[in-house]
């Protein structure tokens, strides 16, 4: 269907469009309309994704002189997957009713393990082994031997990209990581660099948030992008903790142990070249006289991570003297990691801010700021006169340096944090230096300044107004949309106590009481009893999971739950979890019906849906709080409370409450879907905890819900589900219309509103 939001007609790929669907793009357009940032909350199953992209899709072709550019943000690879799909379908229409003059190039961006088609070269373990492999095969140097000695190996896909030169180009479409490849195989041409190479062409981009986010990356891969761009962040509800993962570094005395192994190793190459190729280092030394170490005209293969801090704070000056020779920068890193190795050392938890640590270096091995500030360029210039591939082997000395420059660079924000040992194994000696960020605006900041429009979107960002401080920027829009159904199909229960009315929490004090594990566990017996297929289960950690599964299994309670199900649980481990989770569906297909078990804040509770019967109650044991005790929390909450004015309270109910809501919004993936949802915490039932749920939960939670035992949870899903399989009718009855056509919205738009809801 098509059809005008003021002067942009809209192009959607399907019959009829939800009516949030309809405000959402109203109040997005509003946005690009003001170049402003906007916070957009939408539940999840209300189809976000095709919103966003066929609005701001349509928006650019109605404006063909000045097009705006898409940078869609996702967090996983299956997300980019699943939006790219979206766009093909969208794109095939558009292209459909305007013809050619609608094509556009739309491309998913991801690591070089996603998209290398060499067979040699992908079959390493990990992202870092790859890319480690593809350097070896493509550094600048490496090709220049080969071009001599035809023995050395090279990559055949980038000899064949390099010499097509400007040919080597994508035709205009859509194309997902495995049309990529399938390309590239076709031409004979290296997917990966060709991709990074049409990312500055491309009318639509998905990646990774890193890719924006994390100076290291941002730097290589984003720098291009022009200011008409609009950046979408998707699923952004975690987005303060990724800014914040983004500028934290941690070492610990196995990194201390890498990193002098790769000093001995660069201290030798060096002796080497004095007595080969001394011309090298010199030609280094006067480069590094004349200015920093030039990257601007580097070849793409011998880029590497850029630096860790961000684009504003970089230094536009000379390397201090004192490190400009190869020898005595190596000597300058050697004396930073023994004092690294002296700090780590400690009986007890020490905690200072970058100053402080800065001038205790300063007094102690004689580094002052600046030569700190430089450790990572001089090193990425130092790499590079060495013609070093392996970059996975000098990953150690390259985190030093990491945390040298930013602990050089920021003097706010950001606390070093020694730990001698984990607070929760304090037998097992695990001495950790971390440097920690709490801001999480930083890593965000050049993002809102650069770019015209950023838009923050997510099933749960409640309380909306939460995120502008944290983030520190003014939304010009910042709306929370609800569900329209023409059914009650979620149904949100709060249960206090158990059967026998003992109140049930995850708090400490009551969490390992036997009382609350056997009331938990009669609450899941019950409902596998009564519900069909598939039940989800959430717990606030790993170790509170594994306890409360071994005591359900003394107990005979396990033994019983399997009669009516069988049971899956998710591990740390991704390819036994991955495991777990096919087989969980299988169960369901077939008619046994499953349980999974899983943990809040886990890779399930981030990514996975369990929609239609994979999913039809969520169980929520307890309040996901993170663990307030540990000193990096402390450290952030006191930096919130005195830059930011958040009390810790609200902060960490925020906190845990968005990770719930997360939880639970997995069973809702459609309007067709039905589901109920149980917060199985007597805390829930406090207004100030319940109030900071999204929402769309919050409008279909009743009052009679909100203080229910195990026997009345049970008879409300029974309830529930006989309802659920009365026949319904889609479009909407009774005056409420979920499903409008071309017409109506053509019938709104001049004038007759009163359809909506």
């Amino acid at each position: 269907m098509k059809f005008q939001i003021e002067d942009v007609t809209v192009y959607f790929p399907y019959e009829n469009i939800y009516p949030e669907q309809y405000s959402y793009m109203i109040e997005l357009k509003r946005a690009l309309d003001a170049k402003g940032h906007c916070l957009l909350e939408m539940p999840t199953g209300t189809g976000k994704t095709i919103a966003l992209l066929s609005l701001i899709t349509s928006y650019s072709l109605s404006k063909p002189s000045n097009p705006v550019k898409l940078l869609y943000c996702t967090r996983t690879v299956h997300e980019m997957e699943k939006t790219l799909a979206e766009l093909k379908l969208l794109h095939n229409y558009q292209v459909k009713h305007l013809g050619p003059s609608a094509r556009i190039l739309a491309l998913g961006l991801s690591s070089r393990k996603n998209l290398c088609v060499n067979p040699a070269v992908v079959s390493a373990e990990n992202r870092d082994s790859v890319d480690a492999a593809c350097r070896k095969l493509t550094a600048s140097w490496v090709r220049a031997l080969a071009a001599e000695d035809p023995r050395v190996p090279t990559c055949e896909f980038f000899e064949n990209y390099e010499k097509a030169a400007s040919d080597a180009v994508l035709p205009p479409g859509v194309y997902t990581l495995q049309d990529l490849r399938t390309f590239g195989k076709e031409k004979g041409w290296c997917p990966y660099f060709l991709a990074r190479h049409m990312v500055q062409f491309a009318n639509v981009v998905v990646y990774s948030y890193q890719y924006l986010l994390d100076p290291k990356v941002a730097g290589i891969i984003s720098k291009e992008m022009q200011r008409e761009s609009v950046v979408v962040f998707d699923e952004a509800h975690n987005i303060d903790n990724v800014c914040i993962e983004a500028l934290s570094v941690r070492v610990r005395s196995q990194t201390l142990e890498g990193a002098t192994r790769n000093l001995n190793k660069m201290s030798q190459e060096i002796e080497r070249l004095k007595a080969t190729d001394a011309g090298r280092l010199r030609a280094e030394y006067n480069r590094l006289v004349e200015g920093l170490a030039q990257r601007g005209n580097l070849p793409i293969s011998d880029t590497w991570f850029a630096n860790p801090t961000l684009p504003a704070d970089i230094l536009k000056e000379a390397v201090p003297g004192n490190i400009r020779r190869a020898e005595h920068f190596l000597s300058v890193l050697r004396r930073l990691v023994q004092y690294f190795k002296g700090r780590l050392q400690t009986e007890n938890v020490e905690k200072e801010g970058p100053v402080t640590f800065v001038a205790s270096i300063n007094a102690q091995v004689g580094i002052d700021q600046k030569m700190l500030k430089f450790c990572y360029d001089r090193l990425y210039s130092l790499m590079l006169t060495l013609e070093i591939t392996d970059t996975e082997e000098f990953m150690h000395i390259q985190t030093i340096c990491d945390l040298a420059t930013l602990v050089g660079t920021y003097t706010r924000g950001f606390s070093i944090i020694i730990e001698p040992f984990d607070e929760r194994m304090p037998h097992i000696p695990d001495p950790v230096l971390q440097l920690c960020c709490h801001d999480a605006s930083l890593a965000i900041k050049p993002v809102f300044e650069r770019f015209q429009s950023v838009v923050i979107t997510s099933g749960t960002l409640s309380p909306i107004d939460l995120y502008p401080r944290l983030l520190n920027f003014n939304p010009v829009v910042s709306r929370s949309f609800t569900m329209s159904l023409t059914r009650d199909c979620i149904c949100p229960m709060v249960l206090t106590r158990g059967s026998d009315q003992l109140p049930v929490s995850t708090k400490y004090d009551l969490r390992s009481d036997p009382g609350v594990e056997k009331n938990y566990g009669k609450l899941l017996l019950e409902m596998v009893s009564v519900v069909p297929d598939g039940v989800v289960c959430f717990f606030v950690s790993y170790s509170y999971m594994d306890g409360i599964v071994n005591s359900w299994h003394e107990s005979g309670i396990l033994k019983e739950i399997m009669q009516h199900k069988l049971v899956f649980i998710e591990t740390q481990d991704v390819v036994e979890t991955t495991l777990a989770l096919d087989n969980y569906r299988r169960a369901c297909d077939c008619g046994r019906g499953a349980v999974f078990f899983s943990v809040a804040r886990g890779k399930v509770a981030e990514g996975i849906d369990f929609d239609r019967h994979y999913g039809r109650l969520v169980i929520m044991f307890g309040v996901p709080f993170q663990y307030t005790l540990s000193r990096i929390l402390l450290a952030r909450l006191e930096y919130l409370r005195e830059t930011f004015q958040i009390k810790e309270g609200d902060f960490l109910t925020f906190d845990a409450l968005r990770q719930a809501a997360q939880c639970v919004g997995r069973v809702i993936r459609s309007k067709a879907d039905y589901g109920m949802m149980i917060f199985a915490d007597k805390r829930y039932s406090r207004h100030d905890k319940r109030s900071k749920l999204p929402s769309w939960i919050l409008s279909h939670l009743r009052d009679a819900h909100l203080n229910l035992s195990t026997d009345m949870a049970v008879h409300i899903a029974r309830e529930f589900l006989r309802r659920m399989a009365q026949p319904y009718d889609k479009t909407g009855a009774m005056g409420k219309r979920t499903l409008l056509s071309q017409e109506d919205l053509e019938k709104m738009s001049n004038g007759v509103s009163d359809m909506l809801f």
